[in-house]
Protein backbone atom coordinates (compact mmCIF):
# COMPACT_ATOMS: atom_id res chain seq x y z
CA UNK A 1 0.00 0.00 0.00
CA UNK A 2 1.48 3.36 -1.01
CA UNK A 3 1.89 6.22 1.46
CA UNK A 4 -0.68 8.33 -0.44
CA UNK A 5 -3.23 5.49 -0.33
CA UNK A 6 -2.58 4.96 3.38
CA UNK A 7 -3.06 8.70 4.08
CA UNK A 8 -6.31 8.75 2.12
CA UNK A 9 -7.57 5.67 3.97
CA UNK A 10 -6.79 7.27 7.36
CA UNK A 11 -8.71 10.41 6.38
CA UNK A 12 -11.62 8.22 5.25
CA UNK A 13 -11.77 6.75 8.76
CA UNK A 14 -12.60 10.21 10.14
CA UNK A 15 -16.18 11.13 9.28
CA UNK A 16 -17.11 14.76 9.99
CA UNK A 17 -20.45 15.30 11.71
CA UNK A 18 -23.23 17.66 10.63
CA UNK A 19 -21.92 20.71 8.73
CA UNK A 20 -18.24 20.07 9.43
CA UNK A 21 -15.53 19.29 6.89
CA UNK A 22 -11.90 18.21 6.92
CA UNK A 23 -9.51 20.44 4.98
CA UNK A 24 -5.92 19.79 3.97
CA UNK A 25 -4.07 23.10 4.16
CA UNK A 26 -2.31 24.27 0.97
CA UNK A 27 1.47 23.98 0.78
CA UNK A 28 3.32 26.92 2.29
CA UNK A 29 5.53 29.05 0.08
CA UNK A 30 9.22 28.75 1.00
CA UNK A 31 10.45 31.58 -1.24
CA UNK A 32 9.12 35.04 -1.96
CA UNK A 33 8.31 36.13 -5.52
CA UNK A 34 11.74 37.78 -5.63
CA UNK A 35 13.47 34.49 -4.72
CA UNK A 36 14.22 35.25 -1.06
CA UNK A 37 14.00 32.20 1.23
CA UNK A 38 11.35 32.74 3.92
CA UNK A 39 12.37 31.40 7.37
CA UNK A 40 9.90 29.21 9.28
CA UNK A 41 9.47 31.89 11.96
CA UNK A 42 8.23 34.41 9.37
CA UNK A 43 5.87 32.11 7.48
CA UNK A 44 2.15 32.55 7.79
CA UNK A 45 -0.03 29.51 7.38
CA UNK A 46 -1.95 29.58 4.10
CA UNK A 47 -5.65 30.36 4.34
CA UNK A 48 -6.64 28.04 1.53
CA UNK A 49 -6.90 24.31 1.24
CA UNK A 50 -8.53 21.27 -0.33
CA UNK A 51 -11.61 19.67 1.21
CA UNK A 52 -10.95 15.96 1.83
CA UNK A 53 -14.16 14.99 3.66
CA UNK A 54 -17.56 16.56 4.38
CA UNK A 55 -20.38 15.77 6.77
CA UNK A 56 -24.00 15.20 5.75
CA UNK A 57 -25.04 18.82 6.40
CA UNK A 58 -26.64 21.10 8.93
CA UNK A 59 -29.66 19.87 10.86
CA UNK A 60 -32.51 22.40 10.66
CA UNK A 61 -35.07 23.06 13.40
CA UNK A 62 -37.62 21.14 11.33
CA UNK A 63 -35.44 18.03 11.67
CA UNK A 64 -34.43 18.04 7.99
CA UNK A 65 -30.80 18.11 6.92
CA UNK A 66 -29.60 20.95 4.70
CA UNK A 67 -26.99 19.47 2.35
CA UNK A 68 -23.49 20.97 2.23
CA UNK A 69 -22.72 23.32 -0.67
CA UNK A 70 -19.01 22.45 -0.43
CA UNK A 71 -17.90 19.10 -1.87
CA UNK A 72 -14.85 16.87 -1.50
CA UNK A 73 -12.12 18.17 -3.81
CA UNK A 74 -13.19 21.83 -3.65
CA UNK A 75 -10.39 24.34 -3.04
CA UNK A 76 -11.57 26.87 -0.47
CA UNK A 77 -10.49 30.04 1.31
CA UNK A 78 -11.03 30.29 5.07
CA UNK A 79 -10.23 32.59 7.99
CA UNK A 80 -6.78 32.59 9.58
CA UNK A 81 -8.11 31.19 12.88
CA UNK A 82 -10.88 28.98 11.46
CA UNK A 83 -11.47 25.45 12.70
CA UNK A 84 -9.46 23.07 14.83
CA UNK A 85 -6.14 21.68 13.69
CA UNK A 86 -5.67 17.91 13.97
CA UNK A 87 -2.58 15.89 13.17
CA UNK A 88 -2.87 12.50 11.52
CA UNK A 89 0.35 10.60 10.77
CA UNK A 90 2.52 13.75 10.62
CA UNK A 91 0.09 15.57 8.32
CA UNK A 92 -2.02 18.49 9.51
CA UNK A 93 -5.71 18.87 8.73
CA UNK A 94 -8.30 21.39 9.83
CA UNK A 95 -11.77 20.39 10.99
CA UNK A 96 -14.10 23.34 10.42
CA UNK A 97 -17.73 24.20 9.93
CA UNK A 98 -19.04 25.08 6.49
CA UNK A 99 -19.70 28.62 7.81
CA UNK A 100 -15.93 29.06 8.35
CA UNK A 101 -15.30 28.85 4.61
CA UNK A 102 -15.14 32.24 2.93
CA UNK A 103 -15.15 31.18 -0.74
CA UNK A 104 -14.73 28.31 -3.18
CA UNK A 105 -11.92 28.82 -5.72
CA UNK A 106 -13.07 27.92 -9.24
CA UNK A 107 -10.34 26.96 -11.69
Amino acid sequence: MSVETLEKSLVKMIVPLQDRMIVERAVEETRSKGGIVIPDSAKEKPVKGIVVAVGPGKRLESGETQAMSIKVGDEILFGKYAGTEVKLDDKEYIVMREDDAIAIINK
